[in-house]
């Protein structure tokens, strides 16, 4: 079985794949100090509550954005499942980058670029919604040509809430008014509205530099919040990434 890690800034998931099939997944916080003792800890509770153990685990493949995380990832591997990780960059995933310096792209963009190539229309780009929100843009010929980085819709009202004396913090969700009538109504409405106004205007953007509409892919926690309300999304795939570490695993057996 292989297991598949997507160590994001906020969260970390983790699959375990039999096979072409998800057998299981789940999501814990990323902290960076926290030990591959934990890591083992956290691990064994869910694979015992799906019949399984460390020992069925052939291969580990893992996509960090969090380098302070790796080295517990990697002895976690080594002292517990007995398999050296594999860690997916510009350099041994198949994919084409046309950047200057493509060591720069983050693993995650270049798993959703492959997993995208394999399972939807180019050109294509897909949306993000982590803690940053990304675009990224995969042409006809399925090459990554980049995209665009914005602040995380969470992490903007955690930068509101910071900076401000009395705005309080408030769940993010539609906003059925523009014109609010509390103080939470109006964060909320600036926060939904506005985001509505970034993700429109940079696929845009997008479209006219690249002289063809895309199919456009939002992935993400906040994904169906937003394709409800943006004509432009096609599908919302909350598996992409995880479908893409298969895919790059699958890509090194051959």
């Amino acid at each position: 079985m292989l297991l598949a890690i997507d160590i994001g800034n906020t969260n970390s998931v983790f699959a375990v794949y039999d096979g072409d099939a998800l057998f299981a997944s789940w999501r814990c916080q990323t902290l960076a100090a926290r030990t591959q003792d934990e890591y083992a800890a956290f691990l064994q509770q869910v694979l015992v509550l799906k019949s399984l153990s460390f020992e069925q685990i052939s291969a580990v493949i893992v996509a960090s954005v969090v380098p302070a995380a790796d080295r517990q990832i990697v002895q976690l591997c080594r002292d517990y499942i007995g398999q050296e990780p594999v860690f997916v960059t510009a350099l041994n995933a198949d994919v084409k980058i046309d950047l200057p310096q493509p060591e720069q792209v983050g693993a995650d963009r270049i798993v959703n670029a492959v997993a995208v190539q394999g399972t939807y229309d180019l050109p294509a780009v897909v949306i993000d919604f982590g803690t940053a929100t990304t675009f990224d843009v995969i042409d006809g010929q399925g090459t990554y040509l980049g995209g665009t980085i914005a602040p995380g819709i969470h992490l903007s009202m955690e930068a509101l809430s910071r900076a401000t004396a009395k705005l309080p913090k408030v769940s993010v969700q539609k906003a059925e008014r523009a014109i609010a009538k509390s103080t939470d109504e109006a964060i909320q409405s600036g926060l939904f509205w506005g985001y509505c106004g970034l993700i429109e205007k940079i696929l845009g953007q997008i479209t006219k530099e690249l002289g063809a509409v895309p199919s456009v892919i939002a992935t993400g926690g906040l994904a169906p919040l937003f394709a409800d309300h943006i004509k432009e999304i096609d599908t919302v795939d909350e598996m992409l990434t995880l479908r893409g570490l298969l895919m790059i695993y699958k890509g090194f057996k051959q």
